[in-house]
């Protein structure tokens, strides 16, 4: 299974991001092996950025997604694209992978 989990960093250490869309980072696991970080391009700017990060979750063909929230624009995005999310507050990527 493909995850992308919001981060605040760039690492497995990081704080999940508690903002899905505007999160500075999203790390990307396959077999909870980290493959690929992308640094976030919708993270400043306006309006859109919920859509455009589920647009490239899809993209990399991300089956699950991870954050503290998800904005209802976001949600339905995800949705659209079979995208399944889950909401984790206060942990780390690495105590997200290992929960799953």
């Amino acid at each position: 299974m493909k995850i992308a989990i919001a981060a605040k960093h760039e690492n497995v250490n990081s704080e999940v991001d508690n903002i899905s869309a505007r999160a500075p980072f999203y790390l990307i696991f396959e077999n909870k092996k980290l493959i690929k970080t992308i640094k976030n391009p919708f993270q400043f700017g306006s309006g859109g950025a919920g859509y455009s990060v589920a647009q490239m979750l899809s993209n990399e063909n991300v089956e699950l997604t991870v954050a503290g929230s998800f904005g209802q624009n976001m949600v339905g995005a995800l949705e659209e694209k079979n995208i399944k999310y889950k909401v984790v507050n206060n942990k780390t990527v690495k105590e997200v992978l290992e929960e799953i």
